[in-house]
């Protein structure tokens, strides 16, 4: 029964994915978490404030089951199919202890240094996780899309813009944790 908490192999879940996104391109639709962003505001009512939240959000909401079942299948993982661990080179946990004082690398998805409950209390980090995320929201609505949206709906659809997002990306996580984190939690 091991094998159930084991992460699927790439050659197991690739064609998975590239089935989905078929059967999305085939049914005209398009796959993207922020998107669904826009469609909670419509719900709640923001386009009576803003124009860009005015339109059919009914056409879809289809889109907002991806949300829920990432949410659940997310549940499930963690509290059932998971033993709650990841393995990491040994240097960079040590690097992690020694810089930013990050003990339970190794032990948990979400160290507790940076993710428990009572982070929340501290101004700083609720200052960060405030910033961030205005930051990430306005980056994905910036860039027509987020990352999911982006490098595998858009590149699966061999769609320039998503390539240069992609990229965009990658040097905007290699610059942030190369560059900023250091910076924020030294």
């Amino acid at each position: 029964m091991n094998w159930i908490y084991e992460p699927w192999e790439w050659y197991v879940a690739g064609p998975l994915i590239a089935l989905t996104m078929f059967l999305l391109l085939f049914a005209g639709r398009k796959f993207g978490m922020s998107s669904n962003l826009k469609t909670m505001c419509s719900i709640g009512g923001a386009g009576k404030y803003s124009d860009f939240f005015k339109y059919d959000w009914k056409a879809e909401r289809w889109n907002l089951l991806v949300v829920a079942g990432a949410v659940i299948g997310g549940f499930i993982a963690s509290q059932y199919l998971s033993d709650n661990t990841v393995q990491i080179n040994a240097e960079v946990a040590q690097q992690l202890s020694e810089d930013y004082g990050i003990t339970s690398a190794g032990q948990a998805y979400l160290p507790p240094e940076l993710f428990a409950s009572q982070q929340l209390t501290n101004p700083f980090v609720l200052a960060i996780l405030i910033i961030g995320g205005f930051m990430v929201g306005f980056g994905a609505r910036y860039a027509g899309g987020c990352t999911s949206g982006h490098a595998i709906s858009g590149l699966s659809n061999l769609q320039l813009p998503s390539l240069i997002a992609v990229i965009g990306f990658f040097i905007g996580g290699l610059v942030m944790i190369h560059v900023l984190f250091p910076l924020i939690f030294s």
